[in-house]
């Protein structure tokens, strides 16, 4: 058996093969453009096992080769560093670290999503992106309006645009509002057209994933944009052996330092996606304003540490509670708690 570790760059990619008892056999070097060549080389390989880091682009690859091995292997970056820097005097983790890793069994895997959860992720992101300009296109029509004195709340309602269309402004603003308005109207065509795609792609989800859907609307305070980026972010609940897995996933899990047999809480991880924990933490405060027992936990907590601390601290029980739902397939009960 040949184990190959790939250092997959923008523009070219470094091979090294090594065999089980880790001597160098091959080393190439390819353009990322040259794919005819990259997969006639690991066609002619012959029985092998291939590892590349978890990094932007790596998809096209592993498509490509995936035909002509054993097995492909997805290397998580981040722990794959800890361990590298443990076993050699090295900073960097290129073809032959990889792939020496792969034949000694230590390569750390990261989670490779399906092709529908791919597309899902996309979806929402590509929404999350979109409502985000519109956001700071709105911000930008206020900041105008403030040196007049004349921002007010339903500023992007009918009698909103109605005022901004009699406001007295100078010529060079006038402008200004009239060129984001036109933005304004743009994007939020835009957001229309990524929703109704989203709805289609949820249309087209086998049973379980249509029932995955009910089940989180099942909570107070979740409605269709959490549970598509709950669905997108997290991919399978079955692959979370936990709870405290997923809420390690998604960040939302607090550091520790111990020192002198003292442990002290630090802030969370924040690791993996941002748009998971924003929507968890919106969410958090929507059960918290819907259920009274959600509520009164969030008090009390707030009252030892802080509204902030205490909104995540919900956001990391309300992921809890998410997960067991999809998990048992028993819908919310009114009340529960994790």
């Amino acid at each position: 058996m040949k184990y190959v570790g790939v250092d997959l760059h923008k523009k070219s990619i470094s091979v090294c093969v090594v065999s089980q008892s880790r001597e160098v056999q091959q080393s190439r070097r390819f353009w990322c453009v040259e794919e005819h060549r990259i997969e006639a080389f690991f066609r002619e390989l012959g029985p092998c096992r291939v590892v590349v880091e978890a990094t932007i682009g790596y998809e096209w690859f592993l498509r490509l080769v995936e035909p002509h091995t054993e097995r492909a292997v997805l290397a998580h970056p981040g722990k794959l560093r800890v361990i590298a820097q443990s076993t050699r005097k090295s900073d960097k983790l290129d073809a032959r670290v990889l792939a020496e890793f792969l034949a000694l069994g230590m390569i750390p895997e990261a989670h490779r999503p399906t092709p529908r959860v791919r597309d899902h992720r996309a979806l929402v992101r590509h929404r999350q992106h979109v409502q985000q300009r519109i956001t700071a296109t709105k911000s930008k029509i206020r900041r105008v309006l403030w040196d007049y004195n004349a921002d007010r709340s339903d500023l992007f309602t009918r009698l909103g645009h109605e005022f901004l269309d009699r406001l007295e402004l100078s010529p060079a603003d006038r402008f200004r509002v009239e060129q984001l308005r036109k933005h304004l109207a743009f994007l939020q065509e835009r957001l229309k057209e990524a929703n109704e795609q989203l709805r289609s792609f949820a249309k087209e989800g086998v049973d379980q994933e249509v029932r995955y859907r009910e089940l989180l609307r099942t909570i107070p305070g979740v409605g269709e944009v959490t549970s598509e980026v709950v669905l997108a972010e997290l991919g399978d609940p079955s692959r979370f052996r936990s709870s405290k897995q997923a809420v390690a996933y998604a960040g939302l899990a607090p550091g520790w330092r111990e020192s002198a047999g003292k442990r002290k809480e630090l802030s969370i991880e924040k690791k993996g996606s941002k748009l998971l924990r924003w929507v968890l933490v919106e969410s958090a405060w929507q059960v918290v304003r819907y259920d009274a027992r959600w509520r009164n936990q969030f008090e009390q907590l707030a009252k030892r540490t802080g509204k902030k601390k205490a909104i995540v601290a919900t956001a990391r029980r309300l992921l809890t509670v998410m997960v067991a739902i999809l998990r048992s397939g028993e819908p919310y009960q009114p009340g529960a708690l994790a």
